[in-house]
């Protein structure tokens, strides 16, 4: 225990490569975590789901644009002594929190090296600790998962890590969940190792992609809950087709109109789902049937819309990559999550238009019925990533804020508490079973 928390300690003292970046104490109490983002800017987010990016200014003074709009917030941020973590942040004087942060290097799936780290709150005391699965996304999760900090912030451990094939680690990039469980089982191993005595509930939180992976990783390990954020459980293509008559019902669109854009989806599943070798003809004539129609431009889903503007050569050549990544576009969840008894927080968007909840609300809320320890929060107005929107004047959405409740929902549920409301969301906790 002496040697892990001396190695915490080394970790948590060498300079970040950006000073800036960090989990911060303000005066009144409350956190604030500063991250990067892909560009120069910085963005800041609260546990309440306020969030702005920071512009630099002078004297490494920044200037808050509201959400990811472009207009000012007033919450403008000066690093007062960036090497020492003092900060201002609205007037409001703050310190970076001194998180014990210990690297590593560990072998998942097939031998394919991995790296993460675990970031501990400060002291010595047994805490829960989340093990962070990601999305589909290509980037590097050590880099740009927030949560890693704001987790620890509340006095929830983390383990984070690049999935392979992104940021630090080796392999090639794939969507294979059960390879991806097999590298979370791996994972949620290490962080146990590093924690050491300090680790009290251990469970997965995944997001995204993540809620297929992480419950597969659950029957595969011994984890003590799953948090899982805007996650389906439905297969990849049923995700699809979903997506398409939600959008299209949002539109103002009937049932008939649906089922016509559905040949479309269908087809474009196909051509996805066979790696390339089926499916193009019955996309070539229901593009020839239905490509006039007014309702044709407003075909979205989670895929349908990357590959309806490409014809049959260009959906070959460009793709060779998707057809490589292996995703099990058939994946059955339910068989997964029916004999899954870890406890379980779902967090849906009521407006998730990538990921539409409203068959994965009406499957898990019949898992409940059947007594599975299975929590699920629908949260009003928020799309995937759990973000508030408003409308730009040409109909696009530009996200605002994260969804009032959803991190403290999260953090209270590692912790093994759990007291509503949580902003507005609608939450129907576990049940016993129908007699």
């Amino acid at each position: 225990m002496l040697a892990t928390l001396l190695t915490a300690l080394l970790a948590s003292a060498a300079p970040a490569t950006d000073c800036h970046i960090g989990a911060y104490r303000l005066s009144d109490g409350s956190t604030l975590d500063i991250a990067p983002t892909d560009s120069d800017a910085l963005r800041w987010r609260r546990i309440d789901g306020a969030s702005g990016k920071l512009t630099r200014g002078v004297n490494d003074t920044w200037s808050s644009t509201l959400g990811w709009t472009d207009r000012p917030d007033g919450k403008d941020v000066r690093f007062v002594d960036c090497a020492k973590g003092r900060i201002s942040f609205g007037g409001m004087a703050g310190e970076r929190i001194p998180l014990q942060v210990q690297q590593t290097t560990f072998t998942g799936d097939g031998g394919t090296r991995l790296v993460g780290r675990l970031i501990l709150p400060p002291g010595d005391a047994k805490v829960p600790v989340v093990v962070l699965v990601h999305g589909a996304e290509h980037d590097s999760a050590q880099q740009f998962d927030a949560m890693q900090r704001e987790f620890p912030a509340q006095g929830v451990g983390a383990f984070v890590y690049d999935k392979r094939g992104t940021g630090d680690s080796a392999g090639t990039y794939t969507q294979d969940y059960s390879v991806l469980a097999n590298d979370a089982v791996a994972a949620v191993a290490e962080a146990r190792r590093l924690a050491g005595a300090r680790a009290g509930r251990v469970g997965f939180r995944g997001g995204s992609q993540g809620g297929w992976v992480a419950p597969l990783a659950a029957t595969r390990t011994k984890v003590d809950f799953l948090i899982i954020g805007y996650g389906l459980a439905v297969s990849p293509l049923e995700e699809d087709r979903e997506a398409v008559a939600f959008y299209l019902h949002k539109k103002g669109y009937d049932q008939a109109v649906i089922d016509k854009a559905w040949q479309l989806s269908d087809a474009i599943g196909l051509i996805l789902s066979s790696n390339l070798t089926q499916g193009f003809n019955q996309l070539e004539v229901a593009k020839a049937k239905y490509s006039k129609e007014p309702w044709y431009k407003d075909v979205r889903g989670d895929f349908s819309y990357m590959v309806l503007p490409m014809s049959s050569d260009e959906i070959r050549e460009k793709g060779k990559p998707y057809a490589s990544w292996n995703t099990p576009w058939h994946y059955d969840s339910m068989a997964v999550l029916r004999k899954l008894k870890t406890p379980q927080l779902w967090q849906l968007g009521e407006d998730d238009i990538d990921a539409p909840s409203g068959e994965t609300w009406r499957r898990l809320t019949s898992l409940q019925l059947k007594g599975l320890p299975i929590t699920v929060a629908l949260f009003p107005h928020a799309e995937h990533g759990m973000t508030e929107y408003e409308l730009k004047p040409d109909g696009e959405r530009v996200s605002t804020r994260y969804a009032a409740g959803y991190m403290q929902m999260a953090i209270d549920y590692a912790k093994g508490i759990f007291h509503t409301p949580y902003g507005a969301s609608v939450v129907v906790v576990p049940r016993e079973p129908a007699p």
